[in-house]
């Protein structure tokens, strides 16, 4: 099971700085669409490794002056959900659009969360972030073992890039990836992209309670459970 980083497991103590991030980085990814045909028309000339530059996303953790825990804190609603997953033996993975260097590893860190994840993968661990399938793609590759026919594999954001990234990366790896919409921004990804009305989750309660349907935590008139193949991602 993959998780969003930013407005997921953790929120902005100033929800107006999310917005200006998130804003940024949409305004990042529609630049980097402008200039793809030239970059292509280039890549012979350059290593298809090559690290990207990130420069807005760069500049952003430049200028703050605030540490993690003073921007942000963690949703206990969703730490729970990662407590049960563990106990559940679920393989975890966070995947952000975020910088880890000086901010993603740092909040995991801050918040303990890291111990919950076998692959984290950042902004700057992929040429392209979200809604590009790449780390979602990485995230998978990074959990320690190769897919197999019976995984189901759950990814819960709260953007609609985060939607978009999720059914990308299913055709790129030919197995189904269920994205979870958190939120009213990731809503509008989830109806657009007709997805099933269980599959938006308004406040992280309603997605706790999704998880303990699925392993059938609580009693169920309808287990979940019952209907997911034996292995869960």
């Amino acid at each position: 099971m993959l998780f969003d980083l930013d407005g997921t497991l953790v929120h902005h103590v100033n929800p107006r700085v999310l917005q200006m991030l998130e804003f940024l980085d949409d305004c990042s990814h529609r630049g980097g669409r402008l200039v793809a045909r030239f970059r292509l028309a280039r890549r012979h000339m350059t290593s298809p490794h090559r690290a990207p530059k990130l420069l807005i996303h760069r500049a952003i953790h430049r200028v703050r002056r605030k540490s993690v825990e003073q921007m942000l804190e963690p949703c206990e609603t969703m730490r729970a959900v990662l407590e049960k997953l563990r106990a559940e033996g679920v393989a975890l993975g966070v995947v952000s659009n975020g910088l880890g260097r000086g901010y993603g590893h740092d909040a995991l860190k801050a918040f303990d969360l890291r111990k919950y994840f076998s692959a984290a993968v950042f902004r700057e661990d992929v040429a392209r972030g979200k809604p590009w399938p790449d780390s979602i793609v990485a995230a998978l590759k990074g959990l320690g073992r190769e897919l197999r026919s019976n995984d189901v594999i759950w990814y819960i954001g709260d953007q609609r890039k985060d939607i978009g990234a999720a059914l990308a990366a299913s055709h790129v790896i030919g197995h189904t990836i269920r994205p979870f919409a958190l939120g009213a921004r990731a809503a509008l990804g989830a109806i657009e992209a007709r997805l099933s009305p269980a599959q938006i989750m308004w406040t992280p309660a309603d997605f706790e309670r999704s998880v303990e349907q699925a392993f059938d935590i609580e009693p169920l008139e309808k287990p979940l459970a019952a209907s997911l193949p034996a292995q869960f991602i």
